[in-house]
C-alpha cells in the first residue's frame, strides 16, 4: 500500500497563517492598552482640548473676571465654616462670611486667597487656610450661528469674536439685536452691524455669558 504523504506547501502555509494571527492579536492588544490622545477620535475631542486649555489659563496666573464661578473653602479653623460658591458680580466683588466684601475681578487666585486670609487673620481667626477653585471658563453662543456651541474662555473676547468662534452668523440672523445674557442676570443688546464699524459698540464677553443671535422674519 502506498503511504500517503503531506503536500509540501500545506505545513508552511499553516505555520504562516498561525504566525500572522499572533502578530495581529498582539498589535490589537498593544493599541487598546496604549493611552488615548484627544486626536485619536473625533468623539470628545472638543471637551478634552477645552478642559486642558481652560486649566492652563487658570494655572498660568490669569486674572479673575466678572462672571467667574468661584468655589471657596476654609480650613484649619476650630468650627467648620460653610464653603462659598458664587459668581463674581458685575461690580467685580464677592461677599463672604462676616459680611466681608472683596474685589475679586482683576486678581489672580493666589492674590485673592492671600487677601481673604489676611482680612480674617488674626481679627476673626487665629489660623485659616483659604482655597479657591475656578469652575470651567466657558461662554455660550446660540441661535442663528453656524455652530451653536459652548466655547472655552481663553482670554479677552468681544461679541464679534464670540460669534466668529461659532463659525459666524447664518443668512437668517437678525444682527441688529444680538442679546447677551450675563452670568449675573443682566441683558445687553448689541447691534452686530454697527459694532463692526464702531469697535466701542463691540461689548466684551465674560465667562458664563450667553450670546443669542435671533432669527429675522422678512
Amino acid at each position: 500500500m502506498k503511504e500517503l504523504g503531506r503536500k509540501p506547501g500545506l505545513g508552511i502555509g499553516l505555520a504562516t497563517f498561525l504566525f500572522m494571527g499572533i502578530v495581529l492579536t498582539a498589535c490589537r492588544i498593544s493599541h487598546e492598552s496604549s493611552p488615548r490622545f484627544a486626536g485619536d477620535s473625533g468623539i470628545g475631542l472638543g471637551r478634552a482640548s477645552t478642559n486642558t486649555l481652560a486649566t492652563h489659563v487658570i494655572e498660568s496666573g490669569a486674572r479673575l473676571r466678572v462672571g467667574e464661578l468661584l468655589g471657596i473653602t476654609f480650613a484649619d479653623v476650630p468650627t467648620p465654616i460653610p464653603s462659598f460658591e458664587g459668581r463674581i458680580k458685575d461690580d467685580g466683588k464677592i461677599t463672604l462670611i462676616q459680611n466681608q466684601s472683596f474685589v475679586a475681578a482683576g486678581k489672580t487666585i493666589s492674590e485673592l486667597e492671600k487677601e481673604i486670609h489676611d482680612r480674617y487673620v488674626p481679627d476673626y481667626f487665629r489660623n485659616l487656610t483659604v482655597t479657591i477653585r475656578v469652575e470651567g471658563r466657558f461662554f455660550y453662543v446660540d441661535g442663528q450661528v453656524r455652530n451653536p456651541s459652548r466655547q472655552p474662555y481663553l482670554g479677552d473676547i468681544t461679541v464679534l469674536g464670540a460669534i466668529a468662534a461659532a463659525s459666524g452668523p447664518t443668512d437668517f440672523a437678525k444682527l441688529t439685536k444680538v442679546r447677551i445674557l450675563r452670568a449675573a442676570g443682566k441683558v445687553d443688546i448689541v447691534n452686530y452691524k454697527k459694532a463692526k464699524e464702531y469697535p466701542k459698540l463691540d461689548l466684551p464677553i465674560y465667562p458664563g455669558d450667553r450670546i443669542y443671535v435671533p432669527r429675522k422674519f422678512w
